[in-house]
Protein backbone atom coordinates (compact mmCIF):
# COMPACT_ATOMS: atom_id res chain seq x y z
CA UNK A 1 0.00 0.00 0.00
CA UNK A 2 2.85 2.45 0.79
CA UNK A 3 4.52 1.66 -2.82
CA UNK A 4 1.13 2.25 -4.40
CA UNK A 5 0.82 5.72 -2.41
CA UNK A 6 4.46 6.78 -3.10
CA UNK A 7 4.05 6.26 -7.07
CA UNK A 8 0.71 7.99 -7.20
CA UNK A 9 2.40 10.84 -5.28
CA UNK A 10 5.59 10.68 -7.43
CA UNK A 11 3.28 10.77 -10.74
CA UNK A 12 1.60 13.92 -9.42
CA UNK A 13 4.88 15.95 -9.59
CA UNK A 14 6.31 13.81 -12.62
CA UNK A 15 2.58 14.61 -14.37
CA UNK A 16 2.80 18.54 -12.99
CA UNK A 17 6.81 18.75 -14.38
CA UNK A 18 6.39 17.10 -18.03
CA UNK A 19 2.71 18.55 -18.53
CA UNK A 20 2.09 21.64 -16.06
CA UNK A 21 3.48 23.85 -18.40
CA UNK A 22 1.04 23.45 -21.31
CA UNK A 23 -1.07 25.19 -19.37
CA UNK A 24 0.45 27.21 -16.44
CA UNK A 25 4.04 28.67 -17.97
CA UNK A 26 2.98 28.75 -21.87
CA UNK A 27 4.65 32.60 -22.04
CA UNK A 28 8.12 31.31 -19.67
CA UNK A 29 10.99 30.87 -22.03
CA UNK A 30 11.78 27.09 -22.90
CA UNK A 31 14.65 27.09 -20.65
CA UNK A 32 13.09 28.12 -17.67
CA UNK A 33 10.43 26.02 -18.30
CA UNK A 34 13.09 23.26 -18.14
CA UNK A 35 14.64 24.90 -15.12
CA UNK A 36 11.16 24.71 -12.89
CA UNK A 37 10.23 21.39 -14.50
CA UNK A 38 13.48 19.80 -13.05
CA UNK A 39 12.67 21.35 -9.81
CA UNK A 40 9.33 19.65 -9.78
CA UNK A 41 10.40 16.55 -11.41
CA UNK A 42 13.16 16.37 -8.24
CA UNK A 43 10.60 15.66 -6.35
CA UNK A 44 9.23 13.04 -7.73
CA UNK A 45 12.47 11.20 -7.87
CA UNK A 46 12.26 11.99 -3.87
CA UNK A 47 8.95 10.13 -4.07
CA UNK A 48 9.83 6.97 -6.83
CA UNK A 49 12.92 5.92 -5.15
CA UNK A 50 11.82 4.83 -2.10
CA UNK A 51 8.26 3.37 -4.08
CA UNK A 52 10.59 1.37 -6.01
CA UNK A 53 12.61 0.39 -3.49
CA UNK A 54 9.74 -0.65 -0.66
CA UNK A 55 7.71 -2.30 -3.95
CA UNK A 56 11.03 -4.48 -4.23
CA UNK A 57 12.11 -5.37 -0.89
CA UNK A 58 8.93 -5.02 1.72
CA UNK A 59 6.42 -5.76 -0.98
CA UNK A 60 8.29 -8.70 -2.96
CA UNK A 61 7.08 -7.04 -5.82
CA UNK A 62 9.78 -8.13 -9.00
CA UNK A 63 10.72 -4.79 -11.13
CA UNK A 64 8.62 -6.12 -14.16
CA UNK A 65 5.06 -6.09 -11.24
CA UNK A 66 7.17 -2.57 -10.69
CA UNK A 67 7.21 -0.68 -13.88
CA UNK A 68 3.48 -2.32 -14.76
CA UNK A 69 2.07 -0.24 -11.61
CA UNK A 70 3.90 2.58 -12.32
CA UNK A 71 2.65 2.86 -15.92
CA UNK A 72 -0.89 2.15 -14.68
CA UNK A 73 -0.41 4.84 -11.69
CA UNK A 74 0.96 6.98 -14.26
CA UNK A 75 -2.06 7.03 -16.93
CA UNK A 76 -4.28 7.15 -14.24
CA UNK A 77 -2.94 10.61 -12.93
CA UNK A 78 -2.62 11.75 -16.14
CA UNK A 79 -6.43 11.08 -16.66
CA UNK A 80 -7.34 13.04 -13.82
CA UNK A 81 -4.79 15.90 -15.23
CA UNK A 82 -6.20 15.56 -18.27
CA UNK A 83 -9.94 16.26 -17.17
CA UNK A 84 -9.20 18.22 -14.65
CA UNK A 85 -6.36 20.77 -15.83
CA UNK A 86 -6.24 20.51 -19.11
CA UNK A 87 -9.94 20.07 -19.92
CA UNK A 88 -9.45 17.38 -22.18
CA UNK A 89 -12.07 14.79 -22.99
CA UNK A 90 -11.01 11.02 -23.32
CA UNK A 91 -12.02 9.25 -26.43
CA UNK A 92 -12.77 5.81 -27.47
CA UNK A 93 -9.42 5.03 -28.64
CA UNK A 94 -7.98 6.02 -25.05
CA UNK A 95 -9.90 4.60 -22.98
CA UNK A 96 -9.65 0.71 -24.94
CA UNK A 97 -5.88 1.83 -24.73
CA UNK A 98 -6.57 2.21 -20.83
CA UNK A 99 -8.28 -1.21 -20.43
CA UNK A 100 -5.48 -2.95 -22.29
CA UNK A 101 -3.06 -1.46 -19.64
CA UNK A 102 -5.23 -2.78 -16.80
CA UNK A 103 -4.96 -5.90 -18.79
CA UNK A 104 -1.45 -6.21 -18.87
CA UNK A 105 -1.35 -5.55 -14.52
CA UNK A 106 -3.57 -8.41 -14.71
CA UNK A 107 -1.21 -10.53 -16.40
CA UNK A 108 2.16 -9.25 -14.33
CA UNK A 109 0.34 -10.15 -11.33
CA UNK A 110 -1.23 -13.18 -12.10
CA UNK A 111 0.85 -15.88 -10.96
CA UNK A 112 -0.53 -19.67 -10.73
CA UNK A 113 1.56 -21.67 -9.28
Amino acid sequence: MRTLALLTLSNLFMTFAWYGHLKFFKDFPLWKTILVSWGIAFFEYCLMVPANRIGYAEDELSGFQLKILQEVVTITVFIGFAFLVLKEKIKWNHAVSFVLILLAVFFAFYDKK
